[in-house]
């Protein structure tokens, strides 16, 4: 077999991140080393969660498992230095793509007033071939990508354009982690053990993950020492970039 293709670093040269995932914990399965990077550079990014994970703890009701969801979101997202964590409450496990989800998208976008926008892998696999992905994760990452070009148009949900929220068409990149088709990366050799750490927060999850005995450092060197190597690198994350240029 032939060496893996090298990933292309990422530009670091913006200053607000917004990141849009389905469901709390999506982004600490991979994504959180390089947020905690990009918060250390002095950057600001924003979590987005389209649903609260209510329906992700088989032995836990959707009324509890909410309320502690989102307290172990919080938690993590502090541990990479992300302070600004908001949840629409969409129903986990019923997303679907289509126009409300793009306008709740949009909104979003509009307010927060991105230069970049985060998500998560979704492609139909995790490995190109016979991994499959979930339902929710594919309808958020397509209708991201819509969302953030609807984002731009003034004509399309005229009615969030209001108290000076105005259209937003300066994203300029949409980038999925963790996708198979991932061709861009970041050095996360030094900020991967609070990666681990923000995964960790979600304790009651994880601990419903299999038998209970999920390693969260052994998961995420599996996928960051990959993506190193194809950065050259120890600990890398990957990325998919959707190049947008709508302004």
């Amino acid at each position: 077999m032939g060496q893996p293709e090298p990933l292309t670093p990422l530009t670091e040269d913006w200053q607000r991140a917004l990141a849009v995932v389905a469901h709390p914990d999506d982004l600490e399965f991979g994504a959180a080393a390089a947020v905690a990077r990009w918060t250390g550079q002095g950057k600001q990014v924003v979590y987005c969660l389209l649903t609260s994970g209510e329906a992700g703890i088989d032995g836990m009701p959707p009324d509890r498992a909410r309320v502690l969801r989102e307290e172990e979101q919080r938690a993590s997202a502090a541990v990479v230095g992300v302070d600004t964590v908001e949840f629409l409450g969409l129903p986990d496990g019923l997303l679907e793509y289509g126009v409300p989800l793009r306008r709740e998208i949009a909104a979003v976008v509009r307010r927060h007033r991105p230069d970049i926008v985060i998500t998560g892998n979704f492609r139909e696999t995790w490995d190109g071939a016979y991994a499959l992905n979930q339902a929710d994760h594919v309808a958020c990452g397509r209708a991201v990508l819509d969302g953030v070009r609807d984002a731009g148009n003034r004509w399309l949900f005229p009615e969030q354009l209001v108290d000076g929220v105005e259209p937003w068409p300066r994203v300029r990149e949409v980038w999925a982690a963790a996708s198979p088709r991932a061709r861009h990366g970041v050095d996360v050799t030094a900020t991967f053990e609070r990666g681990v750490a923000s995964l960790r927060a979600h304790g009651a999850y994880l601990s419903g993950l299999g038998d209970g005995g999920f390693d969260a450092e052994e998961f995420l060197e599996g996928l960051a020492r990959p993506a190193g190597t194809r950065l050259g690198v120890r600990y890398g994350t990957a990325f998919e970039v959707f190049r947008l240029n709508l302004g």
